[in-house]
């Protein structure tokens, strides 16, 4: 696997005194993580307070399983009708445009009724057939079309009466504003992580980079396939082998590809990105994973992304790089 950072820092560089700490708690159906490298004079427990409460924070404003969460609020609300959202939201329905757009509709907010009719959301826990064929019959052609941001005066309003789903991009953006909190506490070094979605602030403390295990898609056990060395960026991998239904010898993802209007189904068994930020890290790996080997790769490569593609084969697993993850971002050959 590639490196993702320069070298460390000279050994004759002097290094500030720092302790390593680890602070941790239950969030968004998971937990969340962070391993800091921090002065001493850092309140360790007023800094995991502030990041539980952020995380919190995003969790009860973008859930679709607690029913006062402002994204149900904006689910339940009729077309036409304006409804104030908090900034954070707002930042994220934004991004989840622009990606859309940009994917071609591979990554799609308003796939809140296909989750919930295929079992993955607060509604049922099993395929629902009528279910399914209403969702298909409901889905709007155009996103953007059926959402209307006004970001000066923080509101949204729906011209569809579509449901969005924000589990694609929330996680990432709540890693994005725990590293806020962390910046806020004046903490250097420090790697966090919530289900996987990671970013880190900085080196460690000793010099060296952030070193992040790329898992092997594999269902069942869990296996590294390579790692990688971060040093302020994020990574983010979307797969279809850790969270999925079985409904007699089908395996279904939990992934949703709106443009067919049922779960992803392709030779992609995950897709790891790198990115400035975990927002946008997270949501392009579900955009990539729906668009599949072909559409994916041309669109990482036309957008000089620096993505890992393991796809599935009858050999076995294949690894395709571009960028930092080996293969040039323009499209050459893999080095």
């Amino acid at each position: 696997m590639p490196k993702t950072s320069s070298e460390p820092l000279a050994h004759d560089q002097p290094l500030p005194p720092s302790k390593r700490a680890t602070l941790h708690g239950p969030a968004m159906g998971t937990r969340w993580s962070v391993t800091l490298d921090a002065d001493t004079t850092v309140d360790m427990e007023a800094l995991r307070q502030h990041l539980a409460a952020t995380v919190e924070q995003v969790d009860e404003q973008m859930s679709p399983w607690k029913p006062d969460s402002d994204l149900v609020r904006l689910n339940r609300a009729p077309p036409g009708e304006w409804i104030d959202l908090p900034p954070e939201m707002l930042e994220v329905l934004s991004c989840a445009l622009d990606i859309q757009h940009r994917s071609a509709g591979a990554f799609d907010p308003c796939v809140g009724q296909l989750v919930d009719a295929w079992g993955f959301g607060p509604v049922r826990d099993a395929p629902d057939g009528q279910a399914i064929r209403a969702a298909r019959q409901s889905m709007p052609l155009a996103t953007q079309e059926c959402l209307e941001l006004d970001m000066p005066t923080r509101r949204v309003r729906k011209h569809a009466p579509v449901q969005l789903d924000l589990c694609g991009i929330a996680k990432g953006y709540a890693v994005d504003r725990m590293v806020h909190v962390l910046q806020q506490h004046r903490v250097p070094h420090a790697l966090a992580s919530l289900d996987g979605e990671l970013r880190a602030v900085g080196r460690q403390a000793s010099g060296a980079p952030w070193a992040v295990a790329v898992e092997r898609p594999e269902t069942g056990r869990r296996a590294v396939h390579g790692v990688i060395e971060l040093e302020d960026l994020a990574v983010a991998t979307s797969g279809d082998y850790r969270r999925y239904l079985e409904v007699g010898d089908v395996r279904i993802a939990h992934t949703m590809d709106a443009r067919r209007c049922a779960p992803v189904h392709n030779a992609v068994a995950s897709v790891t990105v790198l990115a400035g930020s975990c927002m946008q890290a997270d949501a392009w790996a579900t955009a990539l994973l729906v668009a599949g080997p072909g559409e994916g790769l041309a669109t990482a490569r036309r957008l000089k992304m620096d993505v890992l593609f393991l796809l599935r084969g009858a050999d076995g697993l294949t690894a395709i790089g571009l960028g930092r993850f080996g293969e040039p971002a323009d499209g050459s050959a893999l080095s």
